[in-house]
């Protein structure tokens, strides 16, 4: 994979802008170059959230994405600001509980729980760690070893355990 385009997408407050620069953080300490971006409108919690992630072995030609490889969605809501992106073939993880129409394509898509899987880990704050580790099992975009070091390096304290439990229901969830 000499290039990979990726987008977390979703509401505010759900992560996502975390989720992409922890999911850069492993991908950097592998070796792989990686420009993210990210968009939100300006209200605090509730307004569409994306972050970007472009990576290659080499530096990126264009930091912005223009044909997804992989699309997470974590809410309806975000669900058309990435109609028409996701390349063919591609993968595309939705939250099986807050995406009730997902994207229609000629990709692979997996509706997964993640918001009940985190709901059950007892802090719905980790959905997006959940969302991660299934990510990143299933796009095969790093080991769990980094995505590890990474969510010790970029999460609060506070919440390192359980967001590291919650990488692990996600790659279990991956299967």
């Amino acid at each position: 994979m000499d290039h990979t385009e990726i987008r977390l997408s979703g509401t505010g407050g759900q992560g996502l802008i975390l989720g992409a620069l922890v999911l850069a953080e492993a991908m950097i300490a592998e070796g792989r170059s990686v420009a993210q971006s990210q968009a939100f409108e300006p209200v605090s919690r509730g307004g569409v959230s994306r972050s970007d992630l472009v990576a290659s072995d080499s530096t990126p030609d264009y930091p912005l994405v223009t044909q997804l490889d992989v699309l997470l969605i974590l809410d309806q809501y975000a669900v058309e600001v990435s109609e028409g992106l996701v390349r063919a073939g591609g993968l595309v993880l939705v939250d099986a509980e807050r995406v009730t129409e997902p994207p229609r394509g000629e990709f692979r898509l997996h509706a997964l729980p993640f918001t009940e899987t985190a709901r059950q880990l007892g802090n719905l704050r980790v959905t997006n760690m959940v969302a991660l580790g299934a990510m990143a099992a299933l796009g095969g975009l790093c080991g769990p070893d980094a995505l590890q070091s990474a969510v010790r390096k970029g999460v609060p304290a506070a919440f390192a355990d359980v967001s590291l439990a919650a990488l692990a229901e996600g790659a279990t969830l991956a299967g």
